[in-house]
């Protein structure tokens, strides 16, 4: 019983992922839509830098979970056929089609067909990587907790409250000021709302899933306090987000920032819960 801490190389990595995941697809989107002027164009593009920085850092944290890192290769082995396997082969492939794409765009060696062409495969890759991420844990039926479509659903909630919020970032450290980026904050907001009603009813769910020796409510005893705690450094992240433009201004970087460490301290605390929950059940399972 805990809080899944000890899983904190796989929330670090899961999170971060579907934060860049969400992220990429804002700035491609920008830039597929956007109209920008060449020279914040080329900002937003040398900006992405940052993405494929923090999806470094995730793929780092997925391997110090392994029990030997130098084995890392051996979990593509079985592509088709393994969850896991899938995963790390979506991941690498998004990985490795967004900073190749990004390394030839900031060398100026992208033509602008294949520039619009790698922006909307950056797009697909993400959903996927996300989905596959997702897949890893919803398709194990020994453990009711993490089975059915509460993952993914949880999953693509993280991608939709972190991704606005980092692609804003980007798009401010860029200079762009477009009207569509006040949609950004409403997106991140709908989500959390989203998700608030998904943790209600999944903590309801939980009451009736127990096996012969445990019983799913009391594998993390703090999940409300958790979940609360969570809640409110998302909604303090939306709020350093959104009330500089009710005041008619736009929130600068710095703040910006602190509203993204916020959002991943929030969402590290939300997967936290969800590891928490993992239990292993027999061929018997009450629910």
């Amino acid at each position: 019983m805990g809080s899944g801490w000890h899983e904190w190389p796989l929330m670090v990595f899961t999170v971060l992922g579907q934060c860049v995941a969400g992220g990429a697809i804002v700035m491609a989107l920008a830039l597929l839509g956007g109209n920008l002027p060449a020279e914040q164009r080329r900002r937003a593009e040398l900006a992405m830098v940052v993405l494929w920085v923090l999806m470094g850092i995730a793929f780092i944290a997925s391997v110090l979970h392994l029990g030997s890192p130098l084995r890392a290769f051996n979990s593509l082995n079985r592509i088709g056929q393994s969850a896991l396997s899938n995963e790390i082969a979506g991941g690498s492939l998004f990985f490795a089609v967004g900073g190749l794409g990004w390394l030839l765009t900031a060398v100026n060696k992208l033509p602008p067909l294949l520039s619009r062409l790698w922006l909307v495969a950056m797009i697909v890759l993400a959903v996927v990587f996300v989905w596959l991420t997702s897949r890893v844990y919803s398709t194990i039926d020994t453990v009711p907790t993490w089975y059915g479509f509460w993952t993914p659903l949880s999953f693509f909630l993280t991608m939709f409250i972190g991704g606005p919020l980092l692609g804003y970032l980007l798009l401010r450290v860029a200079g762009v000021e477009g009207w569509a980026l006040r949609l950004l904050p409403a997106i991140t907001l709908l989500a959390l709302l989203v998700s608030l009603v998904v943790l209600s009813l999944q903590g309801a769910q939980l009451s009736g899933i127990h096996s012969s020796v445990q019983q799913a409510t009391a594998l993390v005893p703090d999940f409300g306090a958790l979940l609360s705690w969570r809640l409110m450094l998302v909604a303090l992240a939306l709020a350093l987000w959104i009330v500089p433009q009710l005041r008619g201004a736009l929130p600068g970087t710095g703040l910006m920032v602190i509203a993204f460490v916020l959002v991943l301290a929030g969402e590290l605390i939300g997967r936290g819960v969800f590891y928490g929950l993992h239990m292993t059940v027999g061929m018997a399972v009450a629910g």
